[in-house]
Order: structure tokens, then C-alpha cells, then sequence
């Protein structure tokens, strides 16, 4: 089960009073009713979202792992996430497809959901949230291969700079028997469908 994400208070007052002052560049009035609460909420926010930095996703992998002599591909397909861009720290989300072959053991299917979420709560690019969620795959579980492909919408490319809504970025990397093109085919037919 997962644990109630909790905020620390002095953390909290940090980033509320930066908030504030960023407020204050903006001309707005920080006593006006809808923002005197909202540097905290803010702090508390901002916590939420990168709780990823103090969590360990290879901890989380190894927290159910068992031995199985399962050879052929394990799937979870369409796990949501939503993640900061570290460039202009404006939300990415989307769905994560992931998929390994077993080489004597497995985890818990939810632990791979739970990968992506620690990668994703974090300041992000998706090239490299990509690339994480797969090196941690394959270094824990140890796998005759690893294949993840992320499917993302990027606000900082929405409501700024080019303002393309609905344009999805795709982006994929893979290890092992992923490196064949009938695995990889295989995999891309099982998440499209």
C-alpha cells in the first residue's frame, strides 16, 4: 500500500514565501482574498509533484519480487502520469507503456506503475523519464530485455511558445531481446490494441 504523501511544514513556508515574492513581481495583490492562501498551497503542491526525489524506485521493483520461470513478455500498457517539464516547469502527462521478459523473476505488477510514477514526480524531461524507467528495469529485475514507450501532451508546448494543443511527443528506448525487431513489433502491436 501506498503511504499518504505528507508535506513538511518548513518546506512548505519556503517555498510560500518565494512564491510570495513572485507574486509580488506579478502586481499582484498577495492580501486579496483568492491568494492568501495560495503561496502555501503552492509549497504543498510542489512537494506532491516531486515527491519522486525521495523515493527509490529500485526499492519499490524489489519490494515484490519473486522467482517464476515465466519467459514470454509482461505488459502494463496505458499507466497515466503526470509530470513537470524542468524547462519551464509547466505539467507534461500522458500514458507510459512498459514491458519486460522475465529472466527467473518477476515483480508486482503494480510496482511497474508505481516506477513511472516516481520518475514522473520529479522535474522531468521525457527523453530522459524514458530512459530512467527502463535502466531501473532492467538493472533490478535483471530481464532478457526492457521496452517502455511514453505517449505525452506538454503544456509548456500548449499554452506557450508554439501553442500546438494535442500535439503528442512519443518517445521510446528499449534493452535485450527488445533489440529484435519482431519483439519490438510484437510489443507496439499488444499496446495499440
Amino acid at each position: 500500500m501506498t503511504k499518504p504523501f505528507i508535506p513538511s511544514d518548513d518546506t512548505t513556508q519556503q517555498i510560500a514565501h518565494h512564491i510570495q515574492q513572485i507574486l509580488r513581481l506579478m502586481n499582484e495583490n498577495i492580501e486579496r482574498e483568492g491568494l492568501i492562501k495560495t503561496p502555501a498551497r503552492v509549497g504543498e503542491a510542489m512537494q506532491f509533484l516531486t515527491q519522486g526525489y525521495q523515493q527509490n524506485a529500485e526499492e519499490i521493483l524489489r519490494s515484490a519480487l519473486f522467482e517464476e520461470d515465466y519467459r514470454q513478455m509482461v505488459v502494463v500498457k496505458d499507466i497515466p502520469f503526470y509530470s513537470l517539464c524542468e524547462h519551464h516547469m509547466l505539467p507534461f502527462f500522458g500514458k507510459a507503456h512498459v514491458a519486460y521478459i522475465p529472466n527467473g523473476k518477476i515483480t508486482g505488477l503494480s510496482k511497474i506503475a508505481r516506477v513511472v510514477d516516481v520518475f514522473a514526480r520529479r522535474l522531468q524531461v521525457q527523453e530522459r523519464m524514458t530512459i530512467q524507467i527502463k535502466d531501473c528495469i532492467q538493472y533490478t529485475l535483471n530481464p532478457l530485455g526492457v521496452m517502455v514507450v511514453i505517449e505525452a501532451e506538454h503544456l509548456c508546448m500548449q499554452m506557450r511558445g508554439v501553442q500546438k494543443p494535442h500535439a503528442i511527443t512519443t518517445t521510446s528506448d528499449f534493452t535485450g531481446a527488445f533489440n529484435r525487431p519482431e519483439t519490438r513489433e510484437e510489443f507496439m502491436n499488444l499496446i495499440r490494441n
